[in-house]
């Protein structure tokens, strides 16, 4: 608040000058909205929006899964796709996790992707016994800016707010909100590919107002091995978070394996580089695209001449 009261004036001003660009936005948001084909025009200038058929880009799956890192590149224009996975987690000696969760994913533009990431079941045992609840849910877009050339990855930027849902009587959830900015940088070198991940974090702390802060770090690569068989890896780290909760760095390795185009399988395990992270975790899951939700759409822009 101090802030606020600081920079009052400046503020009654910008507000001044905001109301004149409030009514330029609306007029031109009305502008578009009366036009249907200025709405296509703009939404068909997006990269790759429209493809010359559907059958000439049929549905593929987009998994973000198994890694912890996520691709830059977001999931295809209309389709909702459903990631889902169980895993087994001994984040410390006498302590043992097991959750079942995924992420849903929709292409709701072009470069738009709408995300929400929920843990369905969630148990832990420790010295005090069993204890069971949801956990938290993370809902967010991830806008993609720039797509791979030769010589230059894809980028993307996300966000993320956390619903606190898990249970604090049980010691599974803070309570409190929290929020993720990530940067995101996608590039396929040598028969590689590569999804490197920045992100700011923003903890509520428990029983007091304010928030923790650390970033994490991603780096994660994938490599053909035969067909539709791929080797997955990847390290990161978070920094340190507060007096009690240390920095740390891990690692993950897996397999995926692509049963169709919108069917991919994965299996594999993560082991901790230091202390202070995840010590052991097995997973399993599956990334699955469910449907492509424009159809209508799609045929309808395909359909017309280019103008």
């Amino acid at each position: 608040m101090r802030t606020l009261r600081g920079k009052h004036h400046t503020l009654v001003f910008l507000s001044r000058r905001g109301d004149n660009l409030r009514f330029a936005v609306v007029t031109l948001a009305a502008c578009l909205a009366a036009s249907h084909l200025a709405v296509g025009q703009w939404m068909g200038k997006q990269t790759g929006c429209y493809a010359d058929s559907i059958a000439a880009n049929p549905i593929a799956a987009n998994p973000n899964r198994p890694t912890v890192a996520n691709p830059a590149d977001i999931t295809q224009y209309g389709v909702l796709e459903l990631e889902y996975g169980w895993d087994r987690l001994w984040p410390g000696v006498g302590v043992q996790q097991t959750s079942v969760g995924g992420l849903l994913k929709f292409g709701m533009l072009c470069d738009v992707e709408l995300r929400w990431n929920t843990t369905s079941f969630l148990s832990q045992t420790d010295a005090s016994g069993t204890h069971r609840s949801f956990g938290d849910n993370w809902l967010g877009p991830q806008i993609r800016v720039y797509r791979q050339t030769k010589r230059s990855p894809t980028l993307a930027f996300g966000y993320a707010i956390k619903i606190p849902s898990a249970s604090t009587k049980d010691g599974l959830g803070t309570g409190q909100v929290d929020h993720a900015f990530t940067f995101l940088a996608s590039k396929d070198i040598a028969q590689f590919h590569f999804d490197f991940n920045f992100t700011q974090f923003l903890i509520g702390r428990p029983n007091t107002s304010g928030f923790d802060k650390n970033q994490q770090l991603n780096l994660a690569f994938s490599h053909v091995i035969s067909g539709r068989l791929q080797f997955t890896g990847e390290f990161y780290g978070d920094t340190r978070l507060n007096q009690t909760t240390p920095g740390f760095a891990s690692s993950l390795w897996a397999l995926t394996y692509t049963v169709v185009p919108r069917l991919v399988i994965d299996s594999g395990f993560e082991a901790g580089l230091t202390s202070g992270g995840p010590h052991r975790h097995a997973f399993v899951g599956a990334t699955y695209s469910i449907a492509n939700l424009y159809p209508g759409w799609r045929r309808n822009r395909s359909s017309q001449p280019n103008r």
